[in-house]
């Protein structure tokens, strides 16, 4: 039987988290199964309940490592409200609805989420909790606890336009949902 370093462990479990995260959201949580996870990893199936003590355990890791990965992406982003504007634009842009895989995971599953174990929803919670502290810490630097309640209009209006923006059959309405879910989101801003 063949030992492999921790490192070597560490880097494959990081293997497995990264394709399943973008495989969650492209097909769902439902819609992706270990076999399918594996394979998209470069690895067989035996060598998943070396890292993972069930599928849901891999979920509630994939969730935070996304949320996690999406907060530390707004380090890239100009300081203050200015930084926050970016997001909206960007957030709000045909680019990141046309591309699941590498999109929020909030948008892409949100739904499922709320069906998953306690340990996914802590997950959840605790990655949400980040991402609404960083926005209302751009908002208001000086006071980030008084623009919580912005902070938390502001991502629940992302989240749902861009859902509701990949949703639609129809391009042109599915852009226009886009474009005022910009201009209500500057104006929640001001």
């Amino acid at each position: 039987m063949v030992r492999y370093t921790k490192e070597h462990k560490q880097v494959t479990r990081r293997r497995i988290i990264e394709t399943a995260g973008r495989r969650f959201k492209q097909d769902g949580i439902d819609g992706s199964g270990i076999s399918t996870l594996m394979a998209d990893a470069g690895l067989t199936n035996g060598a998943f309940y070396a890292h993972f003590a069930s599928k849901d355990d891999l979920v509630a890791h994939v969730v935070a490592d996304q949320l996690s990965t999406q907060v530390a992406s707004y380090d890239t982003l100009r300081p203050g409200r200015q930084g926050i504007e970016d997001l909206v634009r960007e957030y709000l842009s045909s680019a990141h609805r046309d591309q699941l895989g590498i999109g929020c995971p909030s948008a892409a599953l949100l739904d499922e989420i709320g069906r998953c174990e306690d340990q996914t929803k802590q997950a959840y919670t605790d990655g949400a909790r980040n991402i609404l502290d960083e926005i209302a810490a751009r908002l208001s630097p000086e006071n980030p606890r008084s623009a919580r309640g912005k902070a938390i209009g502001l991502y629940t209006m992302l989240v749902g336009t861009l859902q509701l923006s990949r949703a639609l059959s129809d391009r042109e309405f599915a852009d226009e949902i886009l474009e005022q879910g910009i201009e209500n989101a500057l104006a929640l801003m001001r």
